[in-house]
């Protein structure tokens, strides 16, 4: 369908109505520096201005990302509010009609009641499969929208993309496909198709893989002259400066397909580990980051969830979804602790190593003095577990994941009936085993890493992962203990690291306050580490004045 038939089934009253403009709209070309046409206040604390109601830098930069022109794209407050837009674009409150399938995400349904417009649902095969001419079928002269979810919510199964193709060319309106869940599927977007065919919306989200559901920004991808339509009805500013700003700042790939892999290994984990379960009768396959699980007593089961604090979706009175819970995958700590929650035993891993992926390693390791179990992933999530039994030490080690960028999980227990010694070495000692077995062969990294960070106090953390061993410290403490933390063991945490990491590691600091020294130190070796583990543009394997090491 082009654009021509697709502008046909608009209702009349939209195509002739003159949207709301700013002064700011009707200057395009001039840069003004003084603001005096909005009646804002001019005392400037960051917020006193009206947010870009076209969202400009934010659509430059999520085109870029999607391969897309920014005159496709169309910025909302979430996805829900194209799915509101799009019924008040093309549907007749009283008179037309959209199309669904079921069970799916409830929202559409929700937005046609409130547009009064009449909402067909077609279910799904009992395999929660598509059923494409009963689409059609449910299809009628005043049908205006067609709404598929793929992946779809709440069954997690992506449809054929020749199916989809098929209603392209067959169903008499709008097809909107939701794509909020596409990042987690091993099918590739249809956004390219919306060149193809004008009656073609897709729809997704900063809120899953890109870890922004806070900020509320979702996104339909269309023909220009359709996302201009969503952009002429849509309220003048309908993201706020904070939402687009914080949405820029965090559009970073590298995080996505960090965060996207680990919940990928994690879903096949958890549902192998649901399938032993004698209360789990069916784990659907997912192509999102949940699973739609079939149980024996689903009301009892959510209830002894809640108890343990863990909420998950009872989605057992949806038709299609009887006796289903639907299980978002969390982190592998969460992972955990819902699978003991349902009786299933989670071994831990045998003393040793256990590389989980690229770069991701978990390590387990007892002595007479400690039982500590530690994982690092350099390329994240970001973030993670730390529980010592030292609450400054822990406190300490939270600046690694926070400022290297990595994902890092310590549980360590050990002798601190006695000295603090034995676990803070200890930690120290695998955390620089878990560095090396991460870097692996090294190649491609950018071997270096040196900074300076700035509190009221000074640090300086030079490393160097090239393979020869040398441990400098140059920070002096005049407090026998920051915390519960004595500072005589600092260095000695730093040496083990070292000595475990197999690397150079040079450290310096001075200030007045003895905890912002501390700190800072754990700071500034976190930016180190992640400038040295970052793998970097350079023509040769790790970098060397004589080459290669």
């Amino acid at each position: 369908m082009n654009l021509e038939a697709v502008l046909k089934r608009v209702r009349p009253n939209i195509l002739a109505l003159e949207p709301y403009s700013t002064a700011r709209d009707e200057c395009r070309g001039s840069r003004p520096e003084v603001f005096l046409d909005a009646n804002e206040s001019p005392y400037d604390n960051g917020l006193n201005r009206y947010p870009d109601p076209r969202q400009r830098a934010l659509k430059e930069k999520v085109a870029e990302l999607k391969g897309m022109s920014p005159e496709q794209l169309f910025l909302g407050n979430g996805s829900d509010e194209a799915i509101d837009l799009l019924f008040r674009v093309f549907c007749r409150p009283g008179l037309d009609n959209a199309v669904s399938i079921a069970p799916s995400y409830g929202m559409y349904s929700v937005a046609a009641a409130t547009n009064d417009i009449a909402f067909r649902e077609v279910p799904l095969r009992p395999d929660f499969s598509l059923d494409a001419e009963a689409v059609l079928a449910a299809a009628d002269a005043n049908t205006k929208l067609l709404f598929l979810c793929s992946p779809n919510n709440p069954s997690g199964n992506s449809f054929p993309a020749e199916e989809i193709v098929s209603l392209l060319k067959r169903f008499p309106g709008v097809v909107v496909l939701d794509e909020a869940y596409i990042d987690f599927s091993e099918r590739p977007s249809l956004i390219p198709l919306t060149r193809e065919y004008a009656n073609l919306v897709v729809l997704q989200t900063l809120s899953k893989a890109w870890g922004m559901a806070g900020l509320r920004v979702g996104l339909a991808v269309a023909d220009p002259g359709v996302a201009a339509l969503l952009d002429k009805v849509k309220y003048p500013y309908n993201i706020n400066i904070p939402a687009q700003k914080m949405a820029l700042a965090k559009l970073d790939p590298a995080v996505r397909e960090a965060h996207v892999r680990e919940i990928l290994g994690e879903r096949v984990r958890v549902a192998k580990a649901l399938q032993e379960s004698p209360s789990v009768l069916r784990v659907y396959p997912s192509d999102a980051n949940f699973l739609l699980v079939k149980v024996t007593d689903p009301d009892g089961l959510y209830a002894r969830l809640i108890e343990r604090k863990i909420i998950v979706r009872n989605r057992s009175r949806v038709p299609g979804c009887g006796g289903c819970l639907r299980i978002t995958i969390g982190t592998p700590s969460e992972n955990d602790r819902l699978l003991r929650a349902l009786g299933i035993e989670v071994p831990g891993p045998a003393d040793g190593v256990e590389l989980l992926g690229d770069r991701h390693v978990r390590i387990r390791r007892k002595t007479r003095e400690t039982d500590i179990l530690l994982e690092l992933n350099l390329d994240g999530p970001v973030g993670g577990t730390i529980r010592t039994g030292l609450p400054f030490f822990d406190h300490m080690l939270e600046q690694i994941p926070h400022h290297g960028g990595v994902g890092l999980r310590v549980e360590a227990k050990g002798d601190l009936q006695v000295d603090e010694h034995h676990t803070v070495e200890d930690v120290g000692i695998v955390l620089g085993e878990a560095i090396d077995k991460t870097l692996g062969a090294k190649l491609g990294i950018g071997r270096y890493g040196f900074v300076l960070p700035m509190d009221d106090s000074d640090a300086m953390v030079l490393l160097d992962f090239g393979g020869r061993i040398d441990f400098q410290w140059r920070a002096e403490f005049r407090r026998e203990k920051v915390g519960d933390l004595p500072t005589e063991l600092l260095p000695h945490f730093f040496q083990s690291v070292c000595a475990g990491a197999r690397c150079n590691l040079h450290i310096a600091a001075r200030g007045e306050n003895e905890h912002h020294k501390a700190e800072a130190i754990f700071k500034a070796f976190a930016r180190a580490i992640r400038m040295a583990v970052a793998r970097s543009p350079f023509p040769y394997e790790l970098p060397s004045s004589k080459g290669t090491l």
